[in-house]
Parts: structure tokens; sequence; C-alpha cells
């Protein structure tokens, strides 16, 4: 994040180093560029030196070169993830009044995005955490979101003329959680970030389901890891969908791009051996 302000106090820059912030003294100025004084200060940088992470104290996290409201215990949306925001703003580019849906949206940063860029778009978001589905109605005033489980909490009309599909489904290792740092581990919930055994439980259930949901030729993007983007791959192929894996430079993301083929027929999907590396 840029700073807001030159001239951070060098007591809270030198508290905030002293808690293991990187990137003290930027912090200290969007701190301070709250305008929170006195107490009301005192209580934010309180929250940021017991590790709450810093998008959560300011009540917003920079995305795609929007500040998106970020409420407690919500996701933070990542870097990485602009790359798919990216993708599927250019998937829709010749697209008339596309129908675009966002599962596992957190705080419905993907949305968002597409919702501002792509004309006329109907634009749904889900999650199954109600805090997330709180957060996603604060940027998304304009849209349909929803709570539930994956694409049962979306509206009946829709199956069968969904455009395109993003995901950034939890696809953490149930395992590696306890790796992770503590900024995840400790404050954004677990329903964020436990992806199951092999961290593709979510994977395989929203590929499985997306064929009955997308339009033909519709897409489904699905945020990945590079060691996990075959099986992801794999599970799209599985239920009937042609995938791709697109890697990103400069990000670390890797996206799984997956459709619909226009006319179905056996089921089984194919997949693109190889990687495709988005120049954007």
């Amino acid at each position: 994040m840029a700073a807001s302000s030159p001239d951070p106090a060098p007591g809270l820059v030198a508290r905030l180093r002293a808690a293991g912030c990187v990137y003290a003294e930027d912090e200290a100025a969007l701190l301070q560029g709250t305008g929170a004084t006195g107490p009301v200060l005192e209580a934010l940088v309180a929250r940021r030196v017991a590790g709450e992470p810093l998008e959560q104290v300011l009540g917003w996290a920079e995305f795609a070169g929007r500040r998106v409201r970020v409420l407690p215990g919500v996701f933070v949306p990542r870097r990485r993830t602009g790359a798919v925001a990216a993708l599927a703003v250019r998937l829709l580019a010749d697209h008339a009044a596309p129908v675009v849906v966002d599962l596992c949206c957190g705080t419905g940063a993907l949305a968002l995005v597409v919702g501002e860029e792509v004309p006329g778009a109907e634009v749904h978001a889900a999650d199954l955490d109600p805090v997330a589905v709180a957060c996603a109605r604060l940027n998304l005033p304009g849209a349909g979101v929803h709570e539930g489980d994956l694409f049962a909490a979306l509206p009946g009309r829709l199956r069968g003329g969904v455009d395109l599909v993003t995901c950034n489904a939890p696809y953490v290792p149930t395992g590696s959680i306890a790796l992770l740092p503590p900024e995840a581990r400790d404050h954004e919930h677990r329903v964020a970030l436990d992806g199951g055994t092999d961290g593709l439980d979510l994977h395989r259930r929203v590929a499985a389901a997306a064929p009955d949901w997308l339009a033909p030729g519709g897409a489904l993007l699905l945020e990945t890891s590079e060691d996990q983007a075959p099986g992801s791959v794999a599970a799209c192929v599985a239920a009937g969908l042609d995938a791709e894996v697109v890697t990103t430079r400069g990000t670390g993301s890797t996206v799984v791009l997956a459709r619909r083929p226009v006319h179905r027929g056996v089921r089984g999907g194919t997949a693109v051996v190889g990687w495709t590396t988005a120049r954007w």
C-alpha cells in the first residue's frame, strides 16, 4: 500500500517496527492517514501491534487500483488475485450484458472489478461466511450478494446461463494452515483458508457443479497454486470442462481457465498440456 502521509511519527514507526512490521513507515503513515487521534488512534495501533492484518485495522485493502472494504475476520484480497480479475475482464470484453458469478467471494473484490469494468454485467457474489457476505454487500451495493454453499446460494434462474464464474476458493491444505503467517492463521476465518486434505476439496466441488450453471462456452476461473494446478485441472476435466493453466508474470498468480464446451457430449473434457503465460 502507498503511504498517505510523508511524515509518520517516529515513535509510532518504532512501535510498529518492534512488532515485526516490515514496512513500518508506510503503515504508520496509513494509520495516521485515517485521521484518528488520541485513544482512537492508539486502539488502531494496538490492534496492528497485536498482529491483526493492516487491512482489517484500516477497514480497507488496495486491490486492482481500488479500495475494497474489509471487515475483521474476512479474507484479505491478495495482490495475486488481481490477475484473476484482469483475466475475467478480458474474457468478457466481447460479451453484451454477461452474467457473472463470484463464488467464495470474501470481500467481493473480484465481483467489484468486473462490475465496474464490464458494461452491462449482471453480477452475483456468494459466500458461506455471513461476515464475508456482509462485507461484500458493502462493496457491491448494486449486485446480488447471496449467503450459502457455493452454487446452492444462487438464484435458480441463473442455472445454465452464467457466462463467467470467478472463484478464489480456499486451497490451503488443512495440515498447512498452522504454517501460514499469523496474520492469516489467527485473523482470517478458517472457512476462508481450509481447502481440505490436499487443498482441493472446494475445487473439485466447484468444478463438478459448474457445467450445470455455465452457459454453453461459459468459463470458470479458479485461482490455485503452481503445485496444485494439475489437480485443479484434473477436477475440471473430470467434470466435462476443457481446461488450461494461465500464469501471470510478476504476481505469482496461477489460474485454471476451464470452459463448458458449446456442444455437450460424452462427459469428460480436455486439458491443455503446458502453461499459458498472461502478458498483462
